[in-house]
């Protein structure tokens, strides 16, 4: 497995993110647009409320089966970068540190790990900010 790194962090599944996502929202549109026609005509109305809650738990399941493993990911992410920084420093990260921004500073490496974190804790800097305080102390300029 590649390791990971700025370039390559972000996973786009394009069965998911593009297909499976446009079927889930022509089927919630589909659904609406046979309540509001059989409300209209006065026909299939329970038929059509159904097909509209159907449609609707399908939106909230789509969405729940991508949310669940990301944040499981950020908890163990978090769990991580603290046990990195509590080896090179001996104390645990500033609890202000936001999840974007310990999911940033897993590219800083060891040597710029606790002072970015401080700084990132006490200027409350974005994660996009953190990226490139790293690439700038690398000398690699990723495009962030």
């Amino acid at each position: 497995m590649e390791n990971q790194n700025y370039q390559n962090h972000t996973r786009m599944h394009p069965l998911f993110h593009y297909v499976l996502s446009l079927f889930v929202l022509g089927t919630l549109v589909t659904a609406l647009v046979y309540f509001v026609r059989s409300l209209s005509n006065g026909e299939n109305v329970l038929l059509a409320f159904v097909v509209l809650l159907a449609a609707g738990s399908l939106v909230i399941l789509f969405a729940l089966v991508r949310s669940y493993p990301l944040k499981a990911q950020d908890r163990a992410i978090r769990a991580e970068e603290n046990l990195r920084h509590f080896v090179l420093t001996g104390k645990l990260m500033d609890s202000r540190l936001t999840t974007g921004q310990i999911v940033a500073l897993r590219f800083a490496s060891d040597q710029e790990l606790p002072a970015l974190s401080q700084r990132a804790a006490e200027e409350g800097l974005r994660s996009k900010e953190i990226k490139r305080a790293i690439s700038e102390w690398r000398g690699d300029y990723y495009r962030v």
